[in-house]
C-alpha cells in the first residue's frame, strides 16, 4: 500500500509541477509545442493552456485518488511518448517542453531521448498502478462474501 502511494504521489508531483510551470508562462510553452510542427497555428496557445491544465487537474485528481485520473495520465503519457518519437524520427534539434520554458534539464541536456526515457519510466509507474489495481480488485477481502464463500469452501475440504 505504501509503494503503490509513494508511486501515485511520485506521478502526481510530475504532472503537477509539469503543468504548474507551463501554466505560468503559456506563450513559451506555445513557442515550444509550435516547434514541432504537428498543429496549426492557431491552435497552438488554446492546446498550450489545454495541455497545461489537463496536467493540473490530472496530477491532483491523482494525488487524491479520483477515478479516472489515471486514465487521463495514461492518456497524455502515451500522447507525450508519440509527440516524442515523432520528433526523434525526424531529427528535431528542441527542447521536449516538458516542463517549461525554464527547465534547466532541458538546457543541459537539449535533447528528446532522455524526455522520452522518462516518459517510459512514468508508463512503467503507471502500469504499476493499474496492475496494483487490479490486484486488489480481485483479491478476496475479509468481511467480503467472497471471502467468506471462499473460506467455507476451504472448510469444508479440509
Amino acid at each position: 500500500m505504501l509503494l503503490y502511494r509513494g508511486v501515485r504521489c511520485f506521478i502526481a508531483a510530475v504532472f503537477l509541477w509539469s503543468g504548474i510551470s507551463k501554466l505560468l508562462d503559456p506563450v513559451s510553452f506555445g513557442v515550444l509545442i509550435d516547434a514541432y510542427g504537428l498543429i496549426p497555428k492557431t491552435w497552438v496557445m488554446p492546446a498550450a493552456i489545454l495541455l497545461s491544465s489537463l496536467e493540473v487537474i490530472a496530477g491532483a485528481g491523482l494525488v487524491l485518488d479520483i477515478q479516472g485520473s489515471l486514465a487521463i495520465i495514461t492518456g497524455m503519457v502515451i500522447l507525450f511518448i508519440a509527440i516524442l518519437s515523432f520528433g526523434i524520427h525526424m531529427g528535431l534539434d528542441i527542447d521536449c517542453g516538458c516542463f517549461g520554458p525554464h527547465d534547466p534539464e532541458a538546457k543541459a541536456f537539449h535533447g528528446l531521448r532522455t524526455a522520452l526515457f522518462r516518459d517510459f519510466v512514468l508508463m512503467a509507474g503507471v502500469l504499476y498502478l493499474y496492475v496494483w489495481r487490479f490486484y486488489r480488485s480481485i483479491r478476496p477481502r475479509a468481511g467480503s462474501r467472497l471471502f467468506t464463500r471462499f473460506t467455507i469452501q476451504k472448510e469444508n475440504f479440509e
